[in-house]
């Protein structure tokens, strides 16, 4: 690492600046792994998930008794903002759905599946956007009937955008349970095993060669009552927990990815100064403010996480940051080491690509600005 490779400083306490040091030691002894020759990009994070696992670095804000570490909000930051200024393959991708099944389980359902979901055990994939509803999830169409008995679910639907379904061994479900009643009240969440008689998985090719995009084929799929997710109507605030989580740079780890590679930006002007046209040398420092004014924002989600605050609608102004942050860092640096272009499979070039889809996955950007019309500015609806 050089000296611009720091991580954020957030004041960090003496336990957590030792826990960095601790996660800093452990990988040198178990160095990043590489992705083998034709290897699925899923089984290669899989992989990387357990390794984590295996040295304590997976759900350090989730209680002990359920697979977790005890420790705090601010620990799991660390750790991923760690992981992202080493140029670790990522972080896995199950703190959002770990803290929706935290906050809605009963008690039976947590012991039994998040143990299981932190060490790897149990793949999990997220089953939310649909077709005919994109991401806005009020439009969701899906439908789990009841049976007259009450004792299970018929469920008959499709999913759209899901992540690796085709890796998973659950999915984090959403379906109506109540056509007639409004959408704040009437989705509900399911823990569904894609084993299931009745469920299609079929993988879309995306633009930089990965299958990480899935269609998902409900077709009377039946659920048991003790695989819904909290009480039916619970699947809204339930959804807004988890993409709360989803849409935060530093829970994800990219705030510090970004940070990497807008030094190497600086470093190429500061080097080359006269090798840039003016008009690149403004766009990298439009990706410099776009950079600082994300930070600022997740630290103020973070902060009021600590305090005990619920995620809200503010998190679609964090979204909209770190889609515009991504988008034009990306785009910038190519224009600036335009040698990334001649790379085949360039990380560069790859992440580029896979820029363009942040302004679709975890809610549209029109999504999110009508999130903000409506409960932050309170603006009217256009008649």
């Amino acid at each position: 690492m050089t000296d611009h490779d720091v991580p954020l400083d957030f004041g960090d306490p003496a336990d957590l600046d030792m826990l960095r040091r601790e996660l800093r030691a452990w990988l040198t002894e178990h160095p990043l792994p590489r992705r083998r020759n034709g290897e699925p990009m899923a089984e290669f994070l899989h992989r990387w998930h357990r390794q984590l696992h295996s040295g304590g670095w997976v759900g350090l804000d989730v209680p002990e008794r359920y697979g977790g570490r005890g420790l705090t909000a601010l620990h799991q930051v660390a750790v991923s903002d760690e992981l992202g200024a080493c140029r670790a393959p990522g972080v896995p991708r199950i703190g959002y759905l770990a803290h929706a099944l935290l906050e809605f389980c009963s008690e039976d359902q947590r012991a039994r599946l998040l143990p299981r979901m932190l060490s790897g055990d149990d793949v999990w994939c997220q089953g939310f956007s649909e077709p005919g509803a994109g991401s806005d999830l009020a439009g969701m169409s899906t439908y789990a009937r009841r049976s007259p008995d009450g004792g299970h679910y018929l469920i008959n639907g499709q999913k759209l955008w899901t992540s690796y379904a085709q890796y998973s061994d659950y999915c984090l479900l959403l379906a109506r349970t109540d056509r007639a009643a409004p959408a704040h009240s009437s989705i509900t969440a399911f823990a569904l095993p894609l084993n299931r008689a009745g469920v299609t998985v079929r993988p879309l090719r995306a633009a930089n060669g990965d299958d990480e995009f899935c269609e998902l084929f409900l077709d009377d799929v039946r659920v048991a009552v003790d695989e819904r997710i909290g009480a039916e109507g619970d699947g809204w605030p339930l959804a807004m927990t988890t993409v709360n989580y989803e849409r935060n740079a530093l829970d994800t780890g990219h705030l510090s990815k970004y940070g990497l590679l807008l030094e190497r930006l600086r470093r190429q002007l500061r080097e080359h100064p006269d090798a840039l046209p003016d008009g690149l040398v403004s766009a990298v420092g439009r990706c410099v403010v776009d950079y600082q004014v994300l930070v600022a924002h997740t630290r103020r989600r973070t902060a009021e996480r600590l305090a005990g605050r619920p995620a809200g609608p503010e998190s679609s102004v964090d979204k909209l940051l770190m889609t515009r942050a991504e988008q034009r860092l990306y785009e910038t640096a190519l224009a600036v080491l335009p040698e990334e272009l001649h790379r085949d499979g360039g990380a560069v070039y790859g992440e580029y690509l896979y820029s363009r889809a942040a302004s679709v996955y975890g809610g549209t950007s029109q999504i999110q600005r009508n999130i903000i019309a409506k409960r932050l500015l309170h603006l009217p609806s256009a008649s």
